[in-house]
């Protein structure tokens, strides 16, 4: 019972936030979040433009209110405002922005609006983004550009879990563009980046091994050579390895 309650929310939640990113299309959502209170249902929605999903004196935030409760029926809906600490790290937002530039603009100046994304992600810190637009652009024939910029990883775990994906769509006069987006944000836990310490004797505590051989160990790791003086030693290291 309990597992089905929990997949009941989740599912619950996912149709939820479909139908506000729906009803508001032209508003940058990051993402939103259900839960059930006894006091209600509670609806947080992250977005970088409160603003425009309050609306002038809370017009448009009671419309939302009065829609949730008539198409999902809920009993006590409040919805509430979430903060995106920095908007251009997230990947739905920048293909809202995206999205809304190529509607407003046109496709003429497509690759400026690529440009200005990557240069305002790089810039608030990530690792690597990638965007790619496909669609009637700038021509009457289908075309996919993919514009890129820093390190980004394209498979594994780190790809799949760690990495920022979104896509969005939006029509215009030549048809449907779709727009997909991936950002590495900074500081993502890669597993092939190694950091060595210089603190010799806490290593050689904690792992048992003498500090006159860690020396060697790190620089043979890194592929420097090792001095004649500590060459000598190196069958020892090997057992100390095993």
């Amino acid at each position: 019972m309990i597992e089905r309650k929990i997949v009941n929310d989740r599912i619950t939640e996912f149709t939820v936030e479909k139908y506000l990113r729906e009803s508001m299309r032209d508003v940058p959502i990051e993402r939103t979040t259900y839960d059930k209170t006894p006091l209600g249902e509670r609806i947080t929605i992250y977005t970088s433009a409160p603003g425009l999903v309050i609306g002038r004196e809370g017009s448009n935030i009671k419309k939302v209110t009065k829609n949730l409760r008539a198409e999902f029926g809920f009993e006590n809906p409040q919805v509430k405002i979430g903060e995106v600490a920095e908007p251009s790290l997230s990947a739905p937002i920048v293909a809202k922005i995206i999205a809304n530039s190529l509607e407003r603009f046109g496709s003429q100046k497509f690759k400026l609006t690529a440009f200005k994304a990557i240069s305002s992600t790089m810039y608030a810190g990530a690792m690597g983004i990638e965007i790619r637009i496909t669609g009637k652009i700038p021509s009457s024939r289908a075309k996919s550009w993919l514009f890129n910029k820093g390190y980004l990883k394209k498979t594994g775990y780190v790809s799949d879990f760690l990495v920022d994906h979104a896509k969005d769509h939006v029509t215009l006069k030549t048809g449907v563009v779709g727009i997909k987006v991936s950002i590495m944000k900074p500081n993502t836990p890669l597993p092939d980046k190694i950091e060595y310490t210089e603190d010799y004797k806490t290593v050689a505590e904690a792992v048992g091994i003498p500090e006159e051989k860690i020396e060697e160990i790190v620089a043979e790791s890194l592929g420097e050579e090792v001095s004649k003086e500590t060459s000598s030693t190196s069958e020892e290291v090997k057992e100390w390895r095993n």
